[in-house]
């Protein structure tokens, strides 16, 4: 595909973000170490954050989506991210781009990309 397009029509648009996301978020709350984040959420309050995380991910990637989401840095305020919390974040999300076999220039961007907010998020 033509380096033109933009990472969200290179990953296959919304219903790829949405897969990712579907698979990305049970292992991260199912994680020993990460599932502290989502223990006491309801379900419609995880419901509410995965679509966000997918229009947030989708406007990202350069899609039509509009995020109405708070920034990361005020998202992620007081909840005591480490760097240990980071690098199994990085763990999970590397094995659910490998579960999508992303490419790797467009791993490569996503990579990036989240890479790029660790300082908003890590406290």
């Amino acid at each position: 595909m033509s380096d033109s397009k933009s990472l969200y029509t290179r990953l296959g648009g919304y219903d790829a973000v949405a897969a990712v996301v579907d698979n990305l978020l049970p292992r991260l709350r199912s994680d020993s170490k990460l599932g502290r984040f989502w223990e006491y959420r309801g379900e419609d309050g995880i419901q509410r954050e995965k679509q966000l995380l997918v229009d947030f991910l989708c406007a990202s990637a350069g899609g039509p989506l509009f995020y109405t989401g708070r920034d990361m840095k005020i998202s992620h305020k007081g909840m005591r991210i480490s760097e240990g919390d980071w690098s199994v974040f990085l763990s999970h999300l590397n094995a659910t781009l490998d579960e999508f076999s992303v490419p790797q220039q467009e791993r490569s961007e996503v990579l990036g990309f989240v890479d790029s907010t660790k300082a908003d998020i890590v406290e």
